[in-house]
Order: C-alpha cells, then sequence, then structure tokens
C-alpha cells in the first residue's frame, strides 16, 4: 500500500517511527507537509495537489496535525477523506479533540466521566467561582497541548484576577476541579482500532502540576484497571479517533477523563513502555484496507 504521514516534521520520532513501521511491512511510504498542499474541487470531485503535483495513489494517510496548522490541516484530512482515503484519525475527531469544550460535551453526551469544568462566562465569573467552594481551581484555555494555556489557581481572589485578564484580552477558557489526590500525575493511555495497545503513567516535576513529560515530568510503565481501558476506549470512540492518546486522572471517584489527543506523541509512551505503537497504527490500516 501506499500510505502518506501528514506532518511537517520529517525528523521527528513519532514521524520516523511511522516511517519505519511502514517499511517493515513493505508499504511504500512517504511524508506530506500539509503546508505544501493545495486543494481543489475539479469536476465535481475533491482533488489534491502536493508542490503542484497531483496526489491520485494514496490508499491511507496518518494525520500529525500539530495545533499550530489545525485549521488547514484538518481541512487537508477532510480532503483526503472527500477523496475516499482512509484516515486512522477522522478530520472531525481532530477538531473536536482540539476544541476542549466541544470534547467534554462529547464525552458528557456519550456518558464518560470528566473532572466537573464549567464554561466561564463573563456574566458570572464570581458566580461561577463561588461553585468551586473555594478550592483550588484549574483555568484552562479552549485550546492548548503540552500544558499550555493551563493555569491552577490557589484561591478564588488569585482566578478571579487571571479570568478578569483573559476575559479583557478576549479569551475563551474553562474552569475546571482541581484532582488533588492525583499528586500531578495522570495517565496516557493509546487506543488503536478499539484497542489499548500501550500506557504510562506520567508524574509532573516538582514544583508544577503539570504531568507533561515535554515539561519535565517523567513516565512509568502502567496496567491499566479494567475501568481504566473501558473509559479510554470509549473515549476514542466517542471522538471518532482510530488513533489516540487518552489522558486520564486517578481520583477518589474513579477514572476521570482529562484530555484526548490526536496526535499523540510516541517517543516517551513507546519508550517506556517498549511497545511498538507505531506497528500498530500500521496493523490497524492493514486491517482496514488489504
Amino acid at each position: 500500500m501506499n500510505i502518506a504521514i501528514l506532518s511537517r516534521g520529517e525528523a521527528l520520532y513519532s514521524t520516523k517511527s511511522l516511517l519505519n513501521a511502514g517499511e517493515a511491512r513493505n508499504h511504500t511510504m512517504e511524508v506530506l507537509d500539509p503546508s505544501y498542499c493545495s486543494l481543489a474541487v475539479e469536476n465535481g470531485k475533491a482533488a489534491l495537489y502536493f508542490q503542484n503535483e497531483k496526489v491520485e495513489d494514496i490508499h491511507a494517510i496518518i494525520p500529525r496535525i500539530g495545533a499550530s496548522n489545525t485549521y488547514f490541516g484538518t481541512n487537508v484530512v477532510r480532503h483526503f477523506e472527500a477523496m475516499g482515503v482512509f484516515t486512522v484519525a477522522s478530520s472531525e475527531g481532530i477538531i473536536n479533540s482540539r476544541d476542549k469544550w466541544a470534547c467534554f460535551q462529547i464525552l458528557a453526551k456519550n456518558q464518560i466521566p470528566v473532572p466537573r469544568t464549567v464554561y466561564a462566562s463573563f456574566f458570572e465569573f464570581e458566580e461561577q467561582l463561588k461553585t468551586f467552594n473555594g478550592k483550588p481551581i484549574i483555568i484552562k484555555l479552549l485550546e492548548g497541548t503540552h500544558g499550555e494555556g493551563v493555569i491552577l489557581t490557589e484561591s478564588t481572589q488569585n482566578a478571579l484576577a487571571i479570568i478578569e485578564t483573559l476575559n479583557a484580552a478576549g479569551v475563551k477558557f474553562l474552569l475546571q476541579e482541581y484532582i488533588e489526590e492525583a499528586n500531578g500525575a495522570d495517565v496516557r493511555a493509546i487506543v488503536v482500532n478499539g484497542v489499548v495497545v500501550a500506557a504510562m503513567k506520567r508524574k509532573c516535576k516538582i514544583g508544577d502540576f503539570r504531568s507533561n513529560l515535554h515539561r519535565g515530568g517523567t513516565s512509568e510503565t502502567i496496567s491499566l484497571s479494567s475501568e481504566e481501558e473501558k473509559i479510554a476506549i470509549k473515549a476514542a470512540k466517542a471522538l471518532r479517533l482510530g488513533f489516540c492518546g487518552v489522558d486520564i486522572l486517578q481520583s477518589k471517584n474513579g477514572p476521570l477523563v482529562l484530555e484526548i489527543n490526536s496526535t499523540p506523541g510516541l517517543e516517551g509512551i513507546e519508550n517506556t513502555s517498549g511497545k511498538n505503537v507505531s506497528k500498530s497504527v500500521i496493523g490497524f490500516i492493514e486491517r482496514n484496507k488489504m
């Protein structure tokens, strides 16, 4: 098969891992930078060009769409979908996973537990803050990755000051309960084709509360409970993502889905778990296209 990885970084670990896994299975692999794709509708059909050359022989794509390129990147994925090309992550799923509030709404519709979250309203800030009963609050921008745009506030006064600043800047955000018993740790589960193929527990560095490995967090292998595995699979299905990372908090009330990443990094999870996630992704494509 001819498989294209949509990525702006051919030298990145994740991209190279997927390339190697595909080549090991004798597939023709290539990397297409979405920035160099031109989209058109010709004679009533979707047509796509890469560096002015028409693309007509791709059987499947693996989207690696960065947060800074979400709008056009997902347009490229949608165009491939219109051309009948198989994708391991739907354009709709990528867009909904990037919008934190849309993601929580979809999870709620599917009765998947998440931390208590409130969409901040300009006219109700102080009243909304009161509903957290003076406990620490997480303020999250609607869009953000690698822990960016996530702020822990220790008091209502502190939260209000930050909220007023964000509002003045026209920034949209969420208010979320802080799960203290998680102790700055979460679980990352990688779901491929409805199966958890790898998992790890991430712990924040001293002085931080975000467990992202990009921010100095540490990781260790972990075996998910049956409930955690079930929730991860259900969340991936709800977002229509055949390949994604599901972040879970271990709370006193059971597992809570914190976030869904439609373009999960592979270096941390493969090195920590010892699992070849890329091989699972290629296998997913094979089962759907061969």
